[in-house]
């Protein structure tokens, strides 16, 4: 169940901007005045975005077997008032199976329709799990990713497949932490609309937006899953 949340770590930390990596003071000028004009975007992205609709694509890379398996679906979120512990997000994998994510204020539930099974917890259960340093950098402030992270490195314009121009950075953390790196991708508008997690063993997990569309309108209903009583109900 845990890995399913892990997704939701990516999208909400980092692909709707909901965090601010900050720089280490070393990087040489001109990666500091590039990495300056990223983050300026980026923060413009996430101070602006009210509401995001888009789908998704998740690709799980295992290294030991050289093989990996790929998800479909459609994430929406809306940035809580007060912050990341009260965003609403849904996420919901079509392919290869059908799952909902629901998040509304600190609370999630996972449907399982073909299992006939919901999950249902607070997300802060989640922390002493393995991806705990993800979801951690949900809540970071700016003078704890300087100490989480060096500098920025392989800072580059990349386009994506669609033919979407980004531009890449990747970060290592500087102490213990469950992943190797990450690597973020920000399209013009300041939107990071792809990020590779490399865990520590060589798996990755690639989370990519496409078709996005920024301050849609979104009822709020569409982070409320209605269960039928026959379905079983399993706390977090």
């Amino acid at each position: 169940m845990i890995k399913k949340i892990f997704p939701l770590c990516l999208i909400v930390a980092v692909l709707v901007g909901g965090v601010a990596f900050v720089p280490a003071s070393g990087a040489n000028p001109q990666t500091a005045g590039l990495v300056s004009s990223i983050l300026s975007r980026m923060e413009h992205n996430k101070r602006n975005l009210k509401s995001l609709r888009a789908n998704i694509s998740m690709t799980k890379y295992n290294s030991q077997l050289r093989d990996s398996d790929s998800y479909q679906g459609v994430v929406l979120y809306i940035p809580g008032a007060a912050g990341n512990s009260n965003s609403f997000v849904r996420l919901e994998w079509t392919r290869p199976q059908h799952e909902i994510l629901a998040v509304a204020n600190g609370n999630y539930t996972l449907y399982r329709p073909r299992l006939n099974q919901a999950y249902k917890g607070r997300t802060g259960a989640i922390k002493s799990q393995k991806d705990s340093d993800v979801l951690g950098l949900m809540n970071m402030s700016a003078a704890q990713l300087r100490t989480r992270f060096g500098d920025f490195q392989d800072v580059r314009d990349e386009t994506l497949w669609g033919g979407i121009w980004t531009q890449h950075f990747k970060v290592i953390p500087k102490g213990a932490a469950s992943y190797k790196y990450i690597e973020v991708w920000v399209d013009k508008d300041g939107m990071p609309v792809q990020t590779k997690m490399v865990e520590k063993n060589d798996d990755s997990t690639t989370v990519r937006l496409t078709e996005v569309e920024r301050n849609a309108s979104i009822s709020m209903d569409q982070f409320k899953i209605d269960l039928d009583s026959k379905v079983k109900i399993v706390k977090g």
